[in-house]
């Protein structure tokens, strides 16, 4: 089965995507399931993951509804407050939906070291950890230094970095990116999305050849068993179709790659991580 591990939808009408502005155009508008199904199709893709874009309960509960409506949804990455005192109560609220795979902790546009190491939210991680439920990490390449610490203080958590950590590639950033990415897959219950790239590229005038030593050094680091692709649709659209996303990861993978190796890139890494029900 191979599967997007990494896509969002939404609908603007419900009010909580506050990033969502008319300055955005691409994507100032609804995307739903029904929009992606061909591109799906073309790419060969059976399940996808969809992953929050609003920080709210509201829109997990709204992409849950989705997964019980549409046969191409495996699972949701939802939101919880870490700073709630209730987050426990709603997780487990949440975890007798089925369809509820992980929890996504936004931290790229903020002060993350400030925010990681604050009582209650290093609580909720532990207890995360202690669940063994996955945690997506969205980060931006400077706020490595603060999951290696977060990790050396939880080891246990299960947990994928998004996007590959968001390096500039647009300046072809290679460390201390390299380093440090390194050092985050030196624990074994922590895996990488092969994702998000292409917005972090120059929109209009990226090529190929230009995502070739993040994915060769993601895939060193983490083995083929511990990273998985991702669309970032309809973020992608900013700079790349959902065919250009599939064939940037593709045609950039290692030559001596079995089809094993393939195979559990694009789906059999996503299926156990988030302990997808076939």
């Amino acid at each position: 089965m191979r599967i997007d591990a990494h896509q969002h939808y939404w609908k603007l009408s419900r009010g909580d995507y506050g990033w969502l502005t008319p300055e955005l155009p691409v994507l100032y508008r609804d995307y739903m399931p029904d929009d992606l199904t061909k591109e799906l199709i073309h790419n060969g893709i059976t399940k996808t993951i969809v992953v929050q874009a609003a920080p709210s309960v509201e829109e997990t509960l709204f992409l849950l509804s989705l997964c019980e409506r549409y046969d191409t949804l495996a699972g949701v990455v939802g939101w919880l407050d870490f700073e709630a005192e209730t987050f426990q109560e709603m997780f487990t609220s949440l975890r007798a939906n089925p369809y509820f795979v992980g929890i996504r902790i936004m931290l790229q546009d903020i002060d993350a070291a400030s925010y990681v190491f604050r009582p209650q939210v290093m609580a909720n991680l532990k207890f995360l950890a202690e669940q063994e439920f996955p945690v997506d990490l969205l980060i931006k390449s400077n706020q490595l230094p603060t999951i290696v610490t977060m990790l050396e203080l939880i080891p246990n958590l299960k947990a994928v970095v998004d996007h590959i950590g968001k390096p500039q590639i647009a300046i072809q950033e290679k460390e201390p990116w390299q380093v440090l990415i390194s050092e985050v897959a030196a624990y074994p219950n922590v895996y990488c999305k092969l994702s998000g790239m292409v917005t972090e590229a120059d929109f209009t005038n990226w090529k190929e050849s230009d995502f070739t030593g993040y994915i060769r050094h993601a895939i060193e680091a983490f083995g083929t068993n511990r990273v998985m692709f991702g669309s970032d649709w309809p973020v992608c659209l900013l700079a790349a179709s959902y065919a250009q996303v599939f064939d940037i990861l593709n045609n950039n993978l290692p030559i001596e790659l079995t089809e094993e190796e393939k195979e559990d890139i694009f789906g059999n890494n996503a299926s156990r991580f988030y302990n997808l029900i076939n």
